[in-house]
């Protein structure tokens, strides 16, 4: 969210420190946002995949218990996550009101952005002053600024529904925590391990002087990692109300962050990073039109109210149209990378293989950018729950059940 949840503000809207002792207590939410079971296998997947990426990943990247895992995750996963929040805002009952009323948000933008994407890699080289390979170049350096930025609100997004839930701690202190460790950190990691978007283009001299400096670079960045959890849990532990899924999501972030840190772990730390994004987002998308009110009229709109209200079948809808799109979208992510592993070759065979070689690349490449700067400006209107008609469309998440 799929990288998401920008902007909660819901601790003043959902307080009841005004009631009395009791009414409080009986008035608080559960701490989960949809329960234990549910939490722990989408929103707090990172307790899971860590032990399990890095068992299979003992024998090396190459492992073929390891290759499985990523597979079976990113085929269901990736392109599902990306659709999200475009399910939300045209797909269900509940956010029918945000499209009607903020059509600007919901439809104008996302349609220039999508369109400037085509018009800007679809003419042929000699059309405009940069080549195609160099526009697409610079759209991919936008595209890993943002995703970093996108990820990293993903996960303040996360810790701000728990504290709500739990009533207490400072949205300050999940914003610096979730920005600078989620954000920051990831960004230095990316850096220590080359894995920065042509870096070279907008960076200059500097990944050269990191590279220098690895060493010392690694050490102060993991002191500050630990500094700055140590004092998250703390916090939570002194805390009017602990709450036990704060903490889990705080040690999950940590640990994942540990992992990008370590000198020779990138594609483990790639393969959990994004896996962790991809399925918290399916899971929180799939719980936000859950409480939505049934349609009056229609033939369509009753179809997909009984989808949104039940969120295995619609997780199984979005797994299912992401591993369909697969390898239309494979072709923009694994644009340029050498020794790149197509997933969609296991699935379609020839037609996701011949994809990369078709008349159909630059349409591709720009559908993937397109679909991806979309995902990020959907994202934030569909979680922006500084709006009262956002959190009403989303009460699912915020209510106990």
């Amino acid at each position: 969210m799929g990288r998401a949840l920008w902007a909660l503000r819901l601790t003043d809207t959902l307080s009841v420190s005004a009631f009395p002792t009791a009414a409080r207590d009986a008035a608080r939410p559960q701490l989960w946002v949809r329960g234990p079971v549910w939490d722990v296998v989408f929103l707090q997947s990172a307790l899971w995949l860590l032990p399990l990426v890095l068992w299979l990943g003992r024998a090396g990247p190459g492992a073929h218990a390891l290759d499985m895992l990523i597979f079976a995750l990113t085929a269901p996963f990736w392109i599902g996550h990306r659709f999200t929040s475009a399910w939300l805002a045209y797909g269900t009952e509940a956010y029918r009101p945000l499209l009607k009323a903020q059509p600007v948000r919901f439809v104008a933008v996302p349609l220039v952005v999508t369109v400037l994407c085509f018009a800007i890699l679809l003419p042929p080289d000699a059309a405009l002053s940069l080549t195609r390979t160099e526009r697409a170049i610079a759209l991919a350096i936008v595209d890993y600024a943002f995703s970093t930025w996108h990820f990293a609100a993903q996960h303040f997004g996360a810790l701000s529904l728990y504290r709500t839930r739990a009533g207490c701690g400072a949205r300050r202190r999940d914003r610096l925590f979730a920005l600078g460790i989620g954000g920051m950190l990831i960004f230095v990691a990316d850096l220590l391990a080359g894995s920065v978007a042509y870096p070279e283009r907008w960076l200059g001299t500097f990944p050269a002087w990191v590279a220098a400096e690895q060493q010392p670079i690694r050490l102060i960045a993991t002191a500050l990692l630990i500094a700055a959890t140590a004092s998250m849990l703390v916090a939570e532990l002194r805390s009017p109300r602990i709450s036990l899924p704060r903490i889990l999501y705080v040690s999950g972030l940590a640990a994942m962050v540990a992992i990008a840190l370590q000198p020779r772990s990138l594609f483990l730390f790639v393969a959990i990073w994004t896996s962790q994004h991809w399925i918290l987002a399916t899971g929180i998308g799939a719980q936000a039109p859950s409480a939505e009110i049934a349609p009056a009229q229609g033939l369509l709109r009753p179809a997909l109210h009984a989808l949104n209200t039940r969120p295995i079948l619609l997780i199984v809808a979005l797994m299912t149209l992401s591993a369909i799109l697969l390898p239309l979208f494979e072709v923009e992510a694994n644009w340029q990378t050498p020794g790149a592993v197509f997933y969609g070759d296991r699935l379609f065979g020839a037609f996701a293989a011949g994809l990369r070689s078709s008349v159909w690349v630059p349409a591709l490449l720009a559908l993937g950018f397109a679909s991806g700067f979309t995902h990020y400006l959907l994202d934030r209107a569909v979680y922006r729950f500084s709006d009262p008609t956002v959190r009403m469309a989303a009460n699912a998440l915020l209510t106990a059940r």
